[in-house]
C-alpha cells in the first residue's frame, strides 16, 4: 500500500518546484535590469542612430528589460565598454572583434552578418576619384592616403597587409597617412581632396558604405564618381558578441532575438539591413582566426617600425 504522507510530501515538493521555474527564469533579469547594446562607428553617429534604434526598441520588447543603443565614438569604444562589462552586447567589425579577443576581453561572437546574395564575407578596397589619372597602388608614391581607424578591418589592417605584400611602406610611400575616424568620413576626405586614395568596405556594386551614402543622399557623393582600384581577398563578415559571463538562459534569449528579428520585427530589420541583408546567422570564434592572425600581423609591422 502507498504511503499517503509520502504522496503528499512529493507532491508539495514537485508544486513547490514548479512554482520556481518562472523565478529560476527571471533570475537574469533581477542581475541584468537594463543591457547596453554598442556598435563601432562605421559610419558616422547619426547613420549609427538612425538604423539601430527601431532594432535595440526591438531588443528591448523581445527580451524584456531596456536595451540602450550606446553610440561610441571610436571603435576602441566598443572593446573597452566589453572589457569593463559597462557594454553587454558589441556590434564589431572582424578586426575590432579580434582586437578584443587578443587582449583577453571575455566575449563570444554568436550571430555574423548575411548578404543578400548568401555571402559571409566582404571586401577591403582602395577608392580613387573616377577622373583621377591612378589605375593601381603603385601610381600613387608622394600622394595622401586615408585610413579609417587603427581597429577597422577594410579600412586598415587589411590595406596594411596589402601594402606589406606589395612592398610598400605606406609611411614613406605616401606623403601622409590620415585616420578619418569612420568609412564615411574616409569618403569625405577623398571627394574633398584631403586625400587621394582611400581605403573603405564593398560588398558589391549593390552592397558598399559609398552606395549607402549615395542612397542616403550626402551631399557631392555619386557612386560613378568614384573608382576602384584594388580589391581585397574575402573578409569575413562582421559579428555580434556579448559577454561570456552573462547567464546562459539570457544568451539564449539575446540569440534567438537576433535570429528572428526578420520575423519578430520586419520594420526594424529592415530599417537596419535596408534589403541588402538576410537574417543574422549563428557565427563561432575559429571562424575569425585568420582576422587574429591578420591583425598580429599587422601589430609585429608596427613593432618593426618602433
Amino acid at each position: 500500500m502507498i504511503n499517503r504522507r509520502f504522496m503528499l510530501g512529493f507532491g508539495a515538493v514537485a508544486i513547490l518546484a514548479l512554482a520556481c521555474l518562472p523565478v529560476l527564469a527571471q533570475d537574469w533579469k533581477a542581475q541584468y535590469p537594463e543591457l547596453v547594446f554598442a556598435v563601432i562607428p562605421a559610419e558616422n553617429a547619426s547613420g549609427v542612430v538612425e538604423r539601430y534604434t527601431p532594432l535595440a526598441d526591438y531588443l528591448t520588447k523581445q527580451l524584456g528589460v531596456p536595451v540602450k543603443l550606446k553610440v561610441v565614438a571610436d571603435y576602441a569604444g566598443v572593446i573597452e565598454g566589453q572589457r569593463s562589462g559597462q557594454i553587454h552586447i558589441g556590434y564589431y567589425g572582424p578586426a575590432s572583434y579580434a582586437r578584443a579577443y587578443v587582449t583577453g576581453v571575455k566575449i563570444e561572437p554568436f550571430a555574423v552578418e548575411v548578404a543578400a546574395d548568401g555571402s559571409k564575407a566582404y571586401h577591403s578596397v582602395f577608392y580613387v576619384k573616377a577622373d583621377s589619372p591612378y589605375q593601381k597602388i603603385e601610381d600613387l608614391q608622394g600622394k595622401n592616403l586615408g585610413l579609417v581607424d587603427p581597429n577597422s578591418t577594410s579600412g586598415n589592417n587589411v590595406p596594411r597587409f596589402v601594402l606589406n605584400n606589395k612592398q610598400i611602406d605606406p609611411d614613406k610611400f605616401f606623403s601622409k597617412v590620415i585616420y578619418t575616424g569612420s568609412h564615411e568620413n574616409a569618403i569625405f576626405a577623398l571627394r574633398d581632396g584631403t586625400v587621394d586614395v582611400c581605403a573603405n568596405w564593398w560588398n558589391n556594386e549593390e552592397v558598399s558604405n559609398l552606395k549607402r551614402m549615395e542612397s542616403k543622399g550626402m551631399p557631392g557623393i555619386k557612386y560613378s564618381d568614384f573608382r576602384i582600384i584594388y580589391t581585397s581577398d574575402p573578409i569575413v563578415n562582421s559579428p555580434i558578441a556579448y559577454l561570456s559571463d552573462l547567464p546562459d538562459d539570457l544568451k539564449q534569449a539575446i540569440r534567438d532575438a537576433f535570429y528572428n528579428a526578420d520575423k519578430n520585427a520586419k520594420a526594424a530589420f529592415d530599417r537596419f539591413s535596408e534589403g541588402k541583408y538576410l537574417p543574422w546567422q549563428p557565427i563561432e570564434h575559429k571562424e575569425y582566426e585568420p582576422v587574429v592572425q591578420l591583425i598580429k600581423f599587422v601589430d609585429e609591422l608596427r613593432k618593426k617600425k618602433s
